[in-house]
C-alpha cells in the first residue's frame, strides 16, 4: 500500500539552517549537516533542502555544501534554490541529490522543465508552487523569489501547466501559513489535487501530527512536509530537531485506513 510521506523541509540562509514566518524574519536554528545527521537517525522518509538566498542573489547553488549534505544524507534528498540550467540539474544529481526543485525558473523559463525532464527523467524534476493570498477577494496567486514577486498565475492552472511540461512531482507551499503552525490550507490542496495526477507534497502551516492526520485523511497518498514542526518543540518554540517515531507513523497509517473504511 502506498503511504503518505512525512518530510522535513530545511531552509539554508547564509550557510546556516533557519526557519521563517511567512517567508520573512529568518531565525537561526542550527547547522544543516548536523540536522541531516539527526534526521538520519530518526529514519525520515525524505528531506527537502532549500537555499532561500540563491535566487534572490542571482547565485548558483552551493555545490560544495550540497555535496556534503548528499554524502551525509541516507534518505531521498530534494534540493531547490538558484537552479536555472539543465547542466546545473545534471551536476546536482551527480552529487547524489535525487530531486531538483524548480520555482522561479519554472515560471520564467517553462521550457527548462521540459528539457530537464527529457535529460534526467521526470522523477527527478519537482515543480514548486508558492502561493500567497491578495486583496479583499482573497485571491490566491503564485509568487516567486521568496514571495517578493507576483506572477499573476492561479495555483491550480499553474499546476496543470507544470504537469504538462513534465514534472514528476509538485510541492505546494502556502506563504500565508509558513511558520504559523495553524494547519495546512486544505482548500488550496483540494483545488490543486483535483487538477493534477502527479505526486503532490504540501508545505506551510503544519503545527502538529493532527494537522498531518487531517491532510492524509483526505489525501492518503501525499507528501506532508513541514519546517517548524520538525525544528521547534513546545509553546516557547525551543529549537529541537524532532520527527515522529515509527510507532507514531504506524498509528497515522492505521488512522488513515480507518477513515478510508468509514467513508466507503
Amino acid at each position: 500500500m502506498l503511504r503518505p510521506r512525512i518530510i522535513p523541509c530545511l531552509l539554508i540562509h547564509k550557510g546556516g539552517l533557519v526557519k521563517t514566518v511567512q517567508f520573512g524574519d529568518p531565525k537561526y536554528v542550527g547547522d544543516p549537516l548536523n540536522a541531516v545527521r539527526i534526521f538520519n537517525e530518526k529514519e525520515v522518509d525524505e528531506l527537502i533542502v532549500v537555499d532561500i538566498d540563491a535566487s534572490c542573489e542571482n547565485r548558483a547553488p552551493n555545490e560544495t555544501l550540497l555535496a556534503q549534505l548528499a554524502a551525509e544524507c541516507r534518505m531521498p534528498l530534494c534540493y531547490g534554490g538558484g537552479v536555472k540550467t539543465v547542466e546545473q540539474i545534471e551536476r546536482l544529481i551527480s552529487l547524489g541529490i535525487e530531486k531538483v526543485a524548480l520555482g522561479s525558473a519554472a515560471v520564467d523559463e517553462p521550457r527548462l522543465v521540459a528539457r530537464a525532464a527529457e535529460r534526467v527523467g521526470s522523477q527527478s524534476i519537482v515543480g514548486v508552487i508558492d502561493v500567497k493570498t491578495f486583496g479583499l477577494m482573497r485571491r490566491k496567486e503564485v509568487v516567486v523569489i521568496n514571495a517578493s514577486r507576483r506572477t499573476g498565475k492561479e495555483p491550480a492552472a499553474f499546476a496543470r501547466e507544470l504537469e504538462a511540461l513534465g514534472v514528476g512531482e509538485i510541492v505546494l507551499n502556502s506563504v500565508d501559513r509558513d511558520g504559523k503552525l495553524n494547519g495546512y490550507d486544505i482548500d488550496l490542496v483540494n483545488s490543486v489535487r483535483r487538477e493534477v495526477t502527479v505526486p503532490l507534497t504540501v508545505l506551510g502551516g503544519a503545527g502538529s501530527m493532527n494537522d498531518i492526520c487531517t491532510l492524509v485523511a483526505q489525501h492518503p497518498v501525499i507528501g506532508a512536509a513541514a519546517g517548524s514542526l520538525f525544528v521547534f518543540k513546545g509553546k516557547y518554540r525551543a529549537v529541537l530537531i524532532n520527527y515522529p517515531s515509527r510507532e507514531e507513523r504506524e498509528a497515522l497509517i492505521r488512522r488513515q485506513t480507518f477513515v478510508q473504511n468509514q467513508s466507503r
